[in-house]
């Protein structure tokens, strides 16, 4: 079965180069020029990945990146921003809304349908456990229903906040190195802007400590990263 892919783009061109290149590695897409008409339709369907231009007519990318992180059958997909701008800002408030990658305008259609495939291999890991649980201390993973717990508390978790919970406690006692989560929760090089793992690592502790201030699960390691303890 394919995969299925939704574009949103108001740009004719962009659509019709990335619907073609696409198609052409073997995936289905469903294109649409705004986000209200995106919206509509995942009434009664869900696609495997989403690529979001951010500059739409109405309601831009960002704000359909918000909703699909608020949906309750959405926000674990993985989700490309697709954007002309460059500046840090943009990339990182995607990143910090839990985008999964970022491409910018003008891109290579290459690149474009390998950042594809790279993420699809990232978020459907083979042979990944699916009934493993890990606890330490007062907090609980559970793989099989993809949910953390303080004591009896479930904890809301975004997508990245929980990978980049679970690579943690997976190497409890290990200091990972801020382009070290980069690249195991990002999955590739955002040019050194390890920013977006520190602020991630804020919004965590604060669901996960008992004081964010005085942390006493996740430790930094300064001037290297982070350490599960």
């Amino acid at each position: 079965m394919k995969q299925k892919i939704i574009l949103v783009e108001d740009e004719p061109h962009i659509q019709q180069l990335v619907q073609y290149n696409l198609e052409a590695a073997g995936y289905e897409v469903s294109v649409f020029s705004s986000g209200e008409e995106m919206l509509d339709a995942c009434d009664s369907m869900i696609p495997d990945m989403f690529i979001l231009d951010i500059m739409l007519p109405g309601i831009d990318g960002t704000e359909i990146l918000r909703r699909i992180r608020q949906s309750a059958k959405l926000k674990n997909l993985p989700v490309i921003m697709l954007t002309a701008k460059s500046e840090e800002f943009d990339r990182v408030l995607g990143l910090e809304l839990g985008a999964d990658d970022y491409i910018t305008k003008p891109f290579s259609t290459r690149e474009f349908t390998a950042r594809v495939k790279a993420l699809f291999r990232r978020t459907n890991i083979p042979g990944e456990p699916i009934s493993e649980t890990i606890a330490i201390g007062d907090i609980t993973m559970d793989f099989e229903r993809h949910e953390v717990y303080k004591g009896k508390d479930k904890l809301e978790l975004t997508l990245k906040e929980y990978e980049l919970l679970k690579i943690l406690m997976q190497n409890h006692g290990k200091v990972l190195s801020r382009d070290t989560l980069l690249e195991k929760v990002w999955g590739f090089d955002y040019f050194g802007e390890t920013r977006t793992v520190d602020v991630h690592i804020r919004y965590l502790r604060q669901k996960i400590e008992e004081d964010d201030s005085k942390p006493e699960y996740i430790e930094t390691v300064r001037g290297v990263g982070y350490r599960f303890i």
